[in-house]
């Protein structure tokens, strides 16, 4: 017997795009091999699957979380840091190590729970620090490895406690160590409040990123015009290294703060220099200016950043829900905007992540789910469960739950 052209082909459901009723999605081998047209006959395949008319959309892009401080998969647990950023890191210090579940258990449980929303990409830090050596990051390594078939995850080699405060010399050297145990941007984190010398600490992380060929990700929570220091130097620094395109401010809070010209002239500065903004739409912080910033040409994506964590113990690894924050918190109302918001949880997080073939076409990888929703803003607007999750073709979740449906 011959062998079915196709492993599994799809049919009614809706495109975004609003496309012809009735068209079919064909994969074979991990990818899309076609989108059918309606009248074009029914082709052989291993399992043809009816998605009831639900909304296909690719998979999501979460570009800032914290995987190694997750609480998922372990019982409620009471938040237990003062507000403030010492008291967090002195609570992870004393906590993290004393949990049931080490570091690769929590965070493959919060990879799980990305998944089953919806998500198939994931940039995020793992705490590099005095107190945790590569620890942390060796075991968000190993959770990455056991859920290579459902999701990608980016590291980030982030200096939670610092690096000019907590060493200098020796933290770059531990920095540098974990880009060599796997890890694929160096972080770092307000040069001025945390380390009190943005000099040492930019210039020791920018060298590490051109040793190795690397990117950066910087935490920068400063506000005002002290933020706006750090920020236009770590610019510098991304065009003196020849960065462009590998280096994102996270947060970037000093943007909200500060006069529509200086918010003008920093967008302008970071659309030239190639860097990106990625927000999580902080509840207690200015936003940045997202929508200026997209005007100047800059690359703004999302993540949800702290889930169910040692920082905070808000969040479900949604990033339609996030969207739908931090629209609401933009004031984003229209649907134009919001296909524009849609865009910064999906294509515009997977350019920053570096990764290819994004999107529901012909060649690309089957990387979707389907969600019963009329439209994107719909579909932001309720984001209601997934119903289904593919990955390179393979059901992972169903229903908003990881596994496939019985």
């Amino acid at each position: 017997m011959a062998e079915a052209p196709y492993d599994t082909v799809l049919q009614n459901f809706r495109l975004a795009d609003g496309g012809p009723p009735g068209q079919r999605l064909a994969l074979k081998d991990g990818r899309i091999a076609a989108i059918l047209p309606a009248d074009a006959p029914a082709p052989p395949a291993s399992q043809v699957l009816d998605l009831g008319g639900d909304l296909l959309l690719p998979s999501l892009v979460d570009g800032h979380m914290h995987l190694d401080k997750t609480l998922f998969g372990l019982p409620w647990t009471p938040h237990a840091a003062e507000p403030f950023r010492m008291s967090r890191i002195a609570t992870d210090e004393r906590l993290l190590p004393s949990l049931p579940l080490d570091t690769a258990a929590r965070a493959g449980a919060l990879i799980r729970r990305c998944v089953a929303n919806g998500t198939a990409h994931i940039r995020t830090h793992a705490d590099i620090t005095p107190a945790f050596g590569l620890s942390a990051l060796e075991g968000v390594l190993a959770a990455r490895e056991a859920h290579k078939a459902a999701a990608t995850v980016q590291v980030v080699a982030f200096p939670q406690a610092g690096v000019m405060r907590a060493g200098g010399k020796p933290m770059l050297e531990l920095l540098d160590a974990a880009i060599g145990a796997g890890a694929e941007l160096v972080g770092g984190i307000d040069p001025c409040e945390v380390d009190r010398d943005p000099a040492g600490q930019l210039d020791g992380i920018f060298a590490i990123a051109e040793k190795r060929g690397v990117g950066v990700d910087i935490h920068l929570h400063e506000a005002g015009e002290l933020g706006l220091f750090s920020l236009l130097e770590i610019c510098a620094r991304v065009r003196a290294h020849g960065m462009a395109g590998r280096a994102t401010i996270s947060h970037g809070f000093c943007l909200g703060g500060i006069a529509e010209s200086k918010q003008k002239a920093a967008a302008e500065m970071m659309a030239s220099c190639g860097v990106a903004l990625v927000t999580h739409g902080a509840g207690s912080a200015t936003m940045p200016p997202l929508m200026l910033l997209r005007r100047a040409g800059v690359r703004v994506f999302c993540g949800n950043d702290d889930v169910r964590d040692t920082w905070s113990p808000y969040g479900n690894a949604d990033m339609l829900e996030r969207a739908s924050v931090i629209g609401w918190r933009e004031d984003l109302r229209h649907d134009p905007l919001i296909l524009e918001l849609f865009s910064m949880v999906s294509s515009e997080g997977a350019a920053a992540l570096g990764i290819a073939d994004y999107g529901i076409a012909p060649g690309n990888p089957a990387h979707f789910f389907t969600i019963a929703a009329e439209n994107i803003p719909d579909a932001i607007g309720a984001h209601p469960p997934r119903k289904r999750v593919f990955y390179a073709g393979r059901l992972v979740a169903a229903d908003g739950a990881w596994g496939q449906a019985a």
